[in-house]
Parts: C-alpha cells; sequence; structure tokens
C-alpha cells in the first residue's frame, strides 16, 4: 500500500500511523508506543485546559466558591 496515496477519509496523523503498524514489531513496543501517544495527548488536553483556565481568569478560590454553590 502506497501511503502517499491515501486520500481522506484518513486523517494526516492516521497515514502517519499506517506506515508505523505496517512493520511488525513486537507487542511489547507496541504496548510502549500506545502509552507514549497517550501521554502526547494528554500533554495536549492538560494544555487547552490550562490556557481555558487562564483565559477565564480562573483561580483555585474561585473553583471553591462555584462548586460550593453546587
Amino acid at each position: 500500500m502506497n501511503i502517499s496515496s491515501v486520500h481522506p477519509p484518513l486523517s494526516n496523523i492516521q497515514a502517519e500511523l499506517l506506515k508505523i503498524f505496517s512493520a511488525d514489531i513486537p507487542d511489547k513496543h507496541l504496548a510502549e508506543l500506545k502509552t507514549i501517544i497517550a501521554r502526547f495527548l494528554l500533554d495536549k488536553a492538560r494544555d487547552k485546559a490550562d490556557a481555558a483556565w487562564d483565559e477565564k481568569g480562573y483561580s483555585d478560590e474561585k473553583l471553591r466558591l462555584m462548586l460550593e454553590k453546587k
């Protein structure tokens, strides 16, 4: 399969992962790769959450007050 000729509905990350997964790697390495990808996505989600927190001017005290109101 020529990955460069793959067109949507695959995203760019899906095409890159297909390149990786076309090689037969041991399950141990696959598990490690899954952990790396999960950690990467978690870091990106945290960055977005931190940006939203800062943008809205939240603080620990403000959050505590919001939670007490419920």
